[in-house]
């Protein structure tokens, strides 16, 4: 990402606004993989039940 990020009035985006759109991304990210481990199963890895191998 090397271009500035800039509102729609030309404006460098605030710090805030950045924040919001990341942690919107970061909640779309975290609604996919649950979404992926409903559908897997019991949605736990092996490390996570201890069976590290």
């Amino acid at each position: 990402m090397s271009e500035e990020t800039v509102g729609s009035a030309g404006q460098p985006k605030g710090l805030l606004q950045q924040m919001e759109e990341l942690m919107a991304a970061l909640n779309a990210d975290l609604s996919a993989l649950e979404n992926l481990q409903a559908a897997g199963g019991s949605g736990r890895s092996p490390a996570e039940e201890g069976e590290v191998g």
